[in-house]
C-alpha cells in the first residue's frame, strides 16, 4: 500500500483511534472498582467528619481500611424516609438527583404536580452512637457559585443542636468561596440551634458582616465568599424543611414529663390510695 496515499492516512487513523479507544476503555474498566472504592470512602469520610470523627489517619493504615472500621464502628443505623418522616426501605440515594427533584418541586405551577414530585423524593439518615451521645446525620446538596456544593450535618438526639458539619464543593475560589469547606467556618456550627426559642423551625443563618458569635441559630459567613455561603445557607434550609415531618415526630417523641410534674403525680397518686 501506498503510504504516501490518502487512503493510507486514513485506514491508519481509524486504526489507531480505535486502539487507543479500546486501551482507555479498558484501563478505565480495570479502575472503576477502584474509584467507586473511593468514592464510598469520601462519602463516609465526610459523613464521620460531621461526628468529628476520622480526622486523623494511624500511618499504619489505608485510607480506605480505616474510615471502613471507623464506619462500621460508630455508624450504626441507616435508613431512608420520605417527606412524610416514614421510612423507607435502605436504598443507595444520589443526592443529585434529590437535589434535582426539589428544584422541580420549587418550580411546579400547581400544587398537584409538586405533591407527585414530593412522592418521589428519599432522604437519607446516619445515625451515630459516640461517646453515649446518639447523633443523627443529614446530608445536603445543592448549587454554589461555580459548581455543586455539599455536606452532613450531625445532629444531637433533641433534633436542635448541631453537632458538627462537613462541607465539600466541585469549584468554589481559593481562599473565598472555598472556605465552606474549611475547620474556622465549619467550627461556628457546633451548638447552634435549628429552632428559635419560640420553637420555631428556622434552620440556620449564614450572616454577611459578622457577629454571629452570640447568635444561637447564626454563623459568620465567609469573607469573600458571600455568594457561596448564601447558596450554602439556602441549600441547607432546603434540605431540612424535607425532614421537617421526621422532626416534628422525633422531637415530640423526645419530649418527657419534667421531675417535678411527676413528683406531683405519684403524690397524687399515694394521697388518693390512702
Amino acid at each position: 500500500m501506498n503510504t504516501n496515499s490518502n487512503t493510507y492516512t486514513v485506514i491508519y487513523s481509524v486504526l489507531l483511534t480505535l486502539v487507543v479507544a479500546a486501551v482507555l476503555a479498558f484501563v478505565s474498566s480495570s479502575l472503576r472498582g477502584r474509584q467507586n472504592e473511593n468514592i464510598a470512602t469520601e462519602k463516609k469520610q465526610s459523613i464521620l467528619k460531621s461526628a468529628a470523627l476520622g480526622l486523623e489517619k494511624p500511618e499504619s493504615e489505608s485510607l480506605n481500611s480505616y474510615i471502613d472500621k471507623l464506619y462500621k464502628e460508630y455508624i450504626v443505623d441507616e435508613f431512608v424516609l420520605n417527606t412524610k418522616g416514614e421510612k423507607l426501605d435502605n436504598e443507595n440515594v444520589d443526592l443529585k438527583a434529590q437535589y434535582d427533584i426539589m428544584r422541580q418541586i420549587t418550580s411546579a405551577k400547581d400544587q398537584t404536580k409538586a405533591e407527585a414530585l414530593k412522592e418521589k423524593l428519599r432522604l437519607p439518615v446516619f445515625v451515630c452512637s459516640k461517646e453515649g451521645k446518639t447523633l443523627n446525620i443529614f446530608p445536603c446538596y445543592g448549587a454554589g457559585l461555580w459548581g455543586p456544593i455539599w455536606g452532613y450535618i450531625a445532629v444531637e438526639d433533641d433534633f436542635n443542636t448541631i453537632y458538627g458539619v462537613a462541607f465539600d464543593h466541585k469549584g468554589e475560589t481559593p481562599g473565598l468561596g472555598a472556605e465552606i469547606a474549611a475547620d474556622k467556618f465549619t467550627a461556628q456550627f457546633k451548638g447552634k440551634k435549628l429552632y428559635d426559642a419560640d420553637g420555631n423551625f428556622v434552620s440556620v443563618a449564614i450572616v454577611k458582616g459578622g457577629g454571629q458569635q452570640d447568635n444561637p441559630n447564626g454563623v459568620d459567613a465567609v469573607s469573600g465568599g458571600t455568594i457561596t455561603s448564601s447558596a450554602l445557607q439556602k441549600t441547607i434550609a432546603s434540605w431540612f424543611a424535607q425532614y421537617s415531618a421526621y422532626f416534628e415526630v422525633a422531637r415530640a417523641a423526645k419530649v418527657e414529663v419534667p421531675a417535678a410534674v411527676e413528683g406531683e403525680e405519684l403524690e397524687t397518686i399515694a394521697s388518693s390510695e390512702e
